[in-house]
């Protein structure tokens, strides 16, 4: 199975073609926060030349579906469907928390249970938490900072995510040490490329998932009178 997949839903701009009998044949990733609307093209270019394929080629198309940036989900989202219905190859949708959670989850043959969490501002986090074998222990949601300290305090943990040092720091001297502290701002985009290449495309519709009202509301008082 041949995968491109995409994120922006976070501090990267990044695409990769995996080759399921080949592993990631071509790769890129921009950190960047702003922007991802005129990166992402030119870096789509830039992989499938690498990769000597063709978008006719692709048997799956993955995108990050959030939570993360409004705008860089909704980027990767028009992109990724954009490719899906000129080419006919479905696309599937994946979660960034799942993205971060995938490399500890892999290797996790013991009781350590992986949080994730991703900065959602004002003490505040995107947050799940997965337990042996990758069963969702605390479904993904926005939550205060303190929630997810907690939950990484019960046993030692991975903590993983653009907020996984300040949990780490939020931890009591008292309470087991996270045995990972993984606090890059955006996941691996090979690991985008492979869970897309397991996942069944009905089950995993390119729906955003915001877990929250976006920051700018529409001023509905303020409106003028229809005449």
């Amino acid at each position: 199975m041949r995968v491109l997949a995409i994120d922006t839903a976070l501090a990267a701009c990044a695409a990769a073609v995996l080759d399921t009998s080949d592993g990631i044949v071509a790769s890129e990733t921009s950190p960047m926060v702003r922007g991802h609307a005129e990166a992402l093209m030119p870096l789509i270019a830039r992989v499938m030349k690498q990769s000597g394929l063709t978008f006719r080629d692709l048997d799956r198309i993955a995108v990050t579906i959030g939570p993360g940036s409004f705008t860089g989900v909704r980027v990767g989202l028009a992109a990724a469907r954009g490719f899906g219905v000129a080419t006919n190859v479905p696309v599937v949708g994946i979660s960034t928390l799942s993205v971060y959670a995938a490399p500890y989850l892999a290797g996790n043959n013991s009781k350590t249970s992986v949080v994730a969490a991703i900065d959602a501002r004002h003490q505040h986090v995107f947050l799940q938490v997965f337990g042996p074998g990758g069963q969702t222990l605390v479904s993904p949601r926005l939550a205060p900072l303190s929630e997810a300290i907690r939950a990484a305090s019960s046993a030692p943990a991975c903590l993983v995510g653009s907020a996984a040092r300040a949990v780490a720091d939020g931890l009591s001297k008292h309470v087991p040490a996270p045995r990972t502290v993984d606090a890059r701002e955006a996941p691996d985009i090979g690991w985008v490329a492979q869970i897309g290449a397991v996942t069944t495309p009905p089950q995993s519709a390119p729906n955003p998932q915001y877990l929250r009202a976006p920051d700018a509301q529409p001023q509905n008082a303020a409106q003028l009178p229809r005449r």
